[in-house]
């Protein structure tokens, strides 16, 4: 039965979430702007420019490969000693990792261990932000009002929207600011070297942020085995379908996302004639509407539920996929603006009622492995190989090839969540016991 153990203070506990998710993921996703704008260079020299670049983008890539076994840890973790724990973990590793690149030396200072080691540490990126969402966004929605879940939810959302922002604001000043040589030399270390303020706010929240009402709710009916010894085994058991539908739910969200903050950038400067601090300009505004955006839609959902509005996203994006690429590709920054801001406005659609849609999915005891794991799963397949699916295929067929692409990641996230039971409202502290016993079947 739903109780109303929640914290008088949801403020604080929203803005300590989303500072926490904007920095673990200003970190992660500064590494794909340098991807873009630079490592190509400074660690793959003796590569052409596609080859550098594609080269830089498989790099990025190998960090949504250590995310899903992150979601793994962090989420039987997560359902057998709290949400907390394995959130403030993620957010050390994540932090230590970032300034560890900062800190890289070139392949021209030593070789071709540069870049093992750039791959060593975004393999360790990876393992940290693919544990940080399921905390942070269960941190949210088991403490938020039923009513509500989804609004506060997408404040998660938002998180990894400002982290991405913030990264490419960085990147703008350093680019406006520096000669090129300079920028390639050194600048582009400074927001790396930032990582060390996450491992501050990881200690902020160990310290001064409560678990969640679920989970203090499992550990005291821990006698009964709410609290689950495997709960990886079990959630991989009774809920394979959840996971692969929360898969595919998210697949269009996050290669569209990828495709957005990192593969237009090299589209607009490779292709389309803009400069880099123009491009960067047009993805900061176009995103930096997601602050709006995401609440907004999250909100939404709360009124009209997730599973509907998650549909129409599907189909809208499918729809603007191949309008995108022609607004973006005539080079006129109002253009850029205007087509970019659509697409961003189309992925909050889906987005915002994300976090809540999935925590609605899973009962209690699995709720950190199910929903990490079908979050992290469509990450690699989805998000990781987007920027490096683009760049080769707009190197091979043009960029009719990447609205395509858009097209069927669309069509995978439609049928997925097309096949979703609604669990609007659920009440987020029923077991799986619970939820199989009033459905009839045994757990």
């Amino acid at each position: 039965m739903q109780t109303d153990d929640r914290p008088a203070g949801m403020g604080r506990l929203t803005g300590a979430a989303v500072l926490a998710t904007t920095l673990e993921w200003f970190d992660f996703m500064i590494y794909s702007t340098a991807a873009a704008l630079v490592f190509g260079s400074v660690f793959f020299p003796e590569f052409s420019g596609v080859a550098g670049t594609l080269a830089s983008f498989a790099t990025f890539a190998v960090g949504f490969v250590a995310r899903p076994l992150g979601g793994i840890v962090a989420g039987h973790l997560g359902d057998r000693f709290g949400r907390k724990p394995p959130l403030v973990g993620a957010m050390v590793v994540m932090g230590g990792a970032t300034f560890g690149i900062g800190l890289l030396p070139t392949y021209d200072a030593i070789g071709v261990a540069a870049p093992l080691l750039l791959v060593a540490l975004r393999l360790i990126q990876g393992l940290g932000v693919g544990a940080q969402w399921g905390g942070a966004a269960l941190l949210l929605t088991e403490h938020a009002p039923v009513e509500r879940r989804g609004y506060y939810g997408s404040f998660i959302q938002m998180g990894s929207i400002l982290g991405a922002v913030t990264g490419n604001l960085f990147f703008l000043a350093l680019v406006a600011t520096m000669s090129d040589d300079q920028f390639q030399s050194w600048g582009w270390r400074v927001p790396f070297l930032s990582g060390l303020f996450l491992v501050a706010i990881g200690i902020y929240v160990q310290l001064k942020i409560e678990d969640t009402p679920v989970f203090r709710s499992m550990r005291q009916g821990s006698a009964a085995g709410t609290v689950r010894r495997s709960p990886l085994g079990l959630a991989l058991r009774l809920y394979r379908r959840e996971i692969l539908q929360a898969a595919g739910a998210f697949f269009v969200v996050n290669a569209t996302f990828y495709v957005l903050i990192s593969g237009m950038l090299d589209y607009g400067t490779e292709y389309a004639g803009l400069s880099r601090t123009g491009m960067l300009m047009c993805v900061l505004g176009a995103g930096a509407t997601q602050i709006v955006t995401i609440p907004l839609f999250g909100a939404l959902s709360d009124r009209k539920g997730r599973r509907t509005q998650y549909l129409v996203g599907a189909v809208l994006m499918a729809a603007f996929a191949f309008p995108l690429f022609w607004l973006v590709g005539t080079g006129s920054v109002p253009l850029v603006l205007l087509g970019l801001t659509i697409a961003f406005t189309i992925h909050a659609v889906m987005f915002g009622p994300q976090a809540a849609l999935f925590a609605e999915m899973f009962p209690a005891d699995v709720r950190y492995s199910g929903a990490s794991l079908g979050f992290q799963l469509a990450s690699v397949f989805a998000g990781g190989l987007a920027p490096f699916i683009m760049t080769a295929l707009l190197a091979a067929a043009g960029a009719w090839s990447v609205s395509l692409y858009i097209v069927v990641m669309a069509a995978l996230t439609f049928v997925a969540v097309y096949t979703v039971r609604e669990h609007f409202r659920r009440d987020l502290h029923a077991t799986s016991n619970e939820v199989r016993t009033s459905e009839g079947v045994s757990a």
